[in-house]
């Protein structure tokens, strides 16, 4: 085996999230990442569904490679499909084009240090030395992880360009790859795929075909590549990242904190003991990359930035600057062959509820539950919808009383019981909750539209909760509501904290 030097260091990930977990003395659902670089949840079209075909065929090989792929990379990066090269992730493009342009005795530039390591890691395993007299390659991370900067292009040719952000910046070298400039992207980011492990190089075509020769035969698998093809039917909208990534630097700064300027989803805050606010984070469920400098994390979404930037108020003993985060929280997800659904909900809470899984009234329904239960709660899914919204629903209410169960904890010291009478125009509406322990669905709703009494029982179920529904009324959504609003307004009396002890004279639930 060829010897490696003295100097070769191997890439090195973060810790699992069982062992962040276990570090923490927290449950593995109760980590929250920022150290990745990647959006809080997979784009629609990555459920089971899409690789429904390919995984029917996953005993057979691709033969002729992803055409299809290719043609619709080279139209999303407005280039020919002759200047496209797959790979296993950015990561593998990077290993392919040191050991194609570089070897023993030659040397490969990096800029812009620090950066992404890897570039390091690929000159090592060429056999080549960094930064020595004329290089035969260099390295450009733009925009640059860790930092976020949008620095110039360096004038070394042939360069490659690591623009695995360039959908947040909106700026790219893929102009130049005619004038010795490969450029290497990655579903990894935005288009929220990292498991995937998609990425492709942009080149001029005599260097993209040199490159695919070099190539692992398939480097991408089936799978992967079905993911990849379904996301670039509805390629991602990051302005809402950007809107998020701009309200928290606000927010750091609001700490006393100063956020270097970022072009990519992620902020860098220099920090004089970063390791301290690193393990402090830890504490609260929270990762974030440290460096010896400062922290990196990633912008997820509002609900998860502010309980990082809470947690951060607390390490510096400082106000927090967003509203606090309610209580007795709890964080889910719902997989099936049919949907995805991910919940997170506080039961301490004002009422902020966002429900979004494309089944329409029962969206609105379950809205109506959580409001009036006064939980924060965001609700999240894809699904089948194309069969009908049976599922979508199921899961949606199995998912959320799946949560309330975790968030309940022991039950200990909770009022048990709650009632709730809601009239709505030509409908009234009275429920009844027990938090006891036992499932139990007594419903009588006069009027369905469909599918709200099979989630209520569902709900009832996964909750482990005793529910008694009665609702009339001439309308059926006035009538459904009304049950929902009543159901949280029952909930909202249960949940209630009276003292310490359990809610039982059996002294068990």
């Amino acid at each position: 085996m060829k010897t490696l030097t003295d100097s070769f260091a191997p890439y090195r990930w973060a810790p699992s999230t069982g062992e962040q977990a276990a570090r923490a003395g927290l449950d593995p659902v109760q980590i929250v990442r920022f150290d990745g670089n990647v959006p809080a949840r997979p784009p629609a079209s990555a459920r089971a569904g899409t690789v429904a075909a390919a995984l029917a065929d996953v005993n057979e090989y691709s033969h002729g490679g992803y055409p299809g792929l290719v043609r619709a990379i080279a139209t999303y990066a407005e280039v020919e499909p002759e200047n496209v090269v797959l790979g296993a992730g950015a990561d593998d493009l990077i290993l392919l084009c040191a050991r194609a342009f570089a070897g023993p005795g030659d040397s490969i530039a990096i800029a812009e240090e620090p950066t992404y390591p890897l570039y390091r890691v690929a000159a090592g395993l060429a056999g080549a030395e960094v930064d020595g007299a004329e290089p035969a390659l260099a390295f450009c991370c733009r925009p640059n992880n860790p930092t976020g900067a949008l620095g110039p292009l360096p004038e070394a040719r042939p360069l490659v360009v690591d623009e695995a952000y360039w959908e947040y910046a909106g700026e790219t070298a893929a102009g130049l790859i005619d004038d010795g400039v490969i450029v290497l992207r990655t579903f990894s980011k935005a288009f929220g795929l990292a498991g995937a492990r998609v990425g492709y190089a942009l080149a001029d075509s005599d260097t993209a075909a040199e490159l695919n020769r070099r190539q692992a035969p398939l480097p991408v698998s089936t799978l992967s590549a079905a993911l990849a093809l379904a996301a670039l039917a509805d390629p991602p909208d990051v302005s809402d990242q950007l809107e998020e990534r701009d309200r928290s630097a606000r927010a750091l700064r609001a700490l006393g904190l100063e956020p270097l300027p970022s072009w990519t989803n992620f902020l860098f805050v220099p920090l004089e003991e970063p390791e301290r606010v690193g393990e402090a984070l830890l504490r609260n469920g929270l990762v974030v990359r440290v460096f010896p400098d400062g922290i990196r994390f990633s912008i997820r979404d509002r609900e998860d930035d502010d309980l990082l930037l809470e947690a951060l108020a607390r390490a510096f003993e400082r106000p927090a600057p967003v509203v606090p985060a309610g209580g007795r929280r709890a964080r889910r997800l719902r997989a099936t062959a049919e949907t995805r659904i991910r919940v997170r909900l506080a039961l301490d809470g004002a009422g902020r509820v966002r429900i979004a899984t494309g089944a329409g009234l029962y969206d609105h329904l379950l809205e109506q539950l959580a409001f009036h239960a006064g939980f924060d709660l965001v609700l999240e899914g894809v699904g089948d919808l194309e069969t009908g919204p049976h599922h979508t629903v199921e899961d949606a209410a199995l998912a959320l009383g799946e949560a309330l169960d975790e968030a309940l904890g022991d039950r200990r010291g909770i009022a048990r019981y709650g009632e709730g009478v809601v009239p709505m125009d030509d409908s009234l509406a009275r429920a009844a909750v027990d938090l006891g322990g036992r499932p139990w669905a007594e419903l009588r709703l006069e009027r369905d539209p469909g599918l709200a009494e099979h989630a209520l029982r569902s709900l009832a179920q996964a909750g482990r909760l005793a529910l008694h529904v009665e609702a009339t009324g001439r309308d059926d959504h006035h009538l459904a509501e009304s049950a929902y609003k009543a159901v949280g307004r029952a909930l909202r009396q249960a949940v209630r904290a009276e003292g310490a002890g359990i809610p039982s004279t059996k002294g068990l639930l």
